[in-house]
């Protein structure tokens, strides 16, 4: 196996762990607690995250972090889940599935990405099969869910290009820049959650479990890898991996909740799927000569290459 399929298969870890979300909040949590449940995500994986680095952001990485952490995890929580209860999951889905989209003119507006057909064309692909997967019959819109899925997928697809185009401080690992994002967008979540639904919910052995789980391995694990990827891999190839997620839920749904697998679900599955292989071809600027000689240069291309 090539590095760049190693980094490529670890960063997938990510949005198939985010595939379980669905699963694991509907039979472990108390329900109707959404920014509860981004809250506890978010914010203890942060500070645990925090106490083992023992490394605070510095300068300008203060509000860099802030604005990260407020992008990927802060206003990106709300807004997804305020989509999901405005629309049906499966519109809530395709209408998140744009992000790629996003992403490919941000990376090119903000990172000098040049953006290619191919890319593109997959980014399409992956939407249309991701709708396949999860658009049910007679799903109805709602106006004020569409615009917020669509802002939640523009501020995970602003937040993944400049986690990419600041990079992280010299002798800062990604570990460290993770603890920071969730730190900083659980305490913005916090106050949201406290106004909106009010004091948290009692909890049983069941709901501790799955919030810990939500909070290890579904986001301090998965948004490490996440954000690892985003350093060594250009910035659509790592949002095409995005589909990764809903196809994840779908199977879990199908393996572990009985849910039905039609044969339009399974077309969508390849479809998306193949999109999603296709966004990791290799193209030219994926990687330096130097990285492919196992060093790690800085992100920016604007920035002088400094090995860290």
């Amino acid at each position: 196996m090539s590095r760049r399929t190693a980094v490529i298969a670890l960063t997938a870890l990510a949005p198939v762990s985010w595939g379980s979300t669905y699963a694991v909040t509907t039979e472990f949590l108390p329900p109707d607690r959404p920014l509860f449940t981004g809250l506890m995500r978010a914010l203890p994986a942060g500070l645990a995250l925090l106490a083992i680095t023992r490394t605070l952001p510095r300068g300008a990485w203060w509000w860099k972090s802030a604005a990260l952490g407020a992008l990927n995890i802060g206003a990106f929580f709300p807004l997804l889940f305020l989509a999901a209860y405005r629309l049906p999951g499966g519109v809530a889905a395709v209408v998140g599935s744009v992000g790629p989209l996003f992403v490919v003119a941000l990376a090119a507006l903000l990172l000098r990405e040049r953006p290619t057909a191919r890319a593109l064309l997959a980014a399409i692909a992956a939407a249309f099969g991701v709708s396949l997967v999860v658009l049910k019959a007679g799903a109805a819109l709602d106006l004020v869910g569409v615009l917020a899925g669509l802002a939640s997928a523009v501020s995970m697809s602003a937040g993944t290009v400049l986690t990419k185009r600041w990079g992280r401080p010299e002798g800062v690992g990604p570990l460290v820049l993770t603890g920071w994002q969730l730190s900083a967008g659980g305490l913005l979540i916090a106050p949201v959650a406290l106004l909106v639904e009010g004091a948290p919910p009692a909890l049983d052995g069941r709901a501790i479990a799955g919030y810990a789980y939500l909070a290890l391995a579904n986001t301090a694990v998965a948004y490490w890898l996440w954000f690892r990827g985003i350093e060594r891999l250009t910035a659509t190839s790592v949002t095409l991996l995005g589909p990764l997620s809903p196809i994840s839920a779908a199977v879990i749904g199908w393996a572990a909740l009985g849910q039905a697998l039609g044969p339009v679900q399974l077309a969508g599955m390849a479809i998306a799927f193949g999109a999603t292989l296709a966004g990791q071809l290799p193209s030219r600027g994926t990687f330096s000569p130097a990285e492919r000689n196992g060093q790690e240069l800085s992100v920016d291309p604007r920035i002088p290459a400094v090995r860290r």
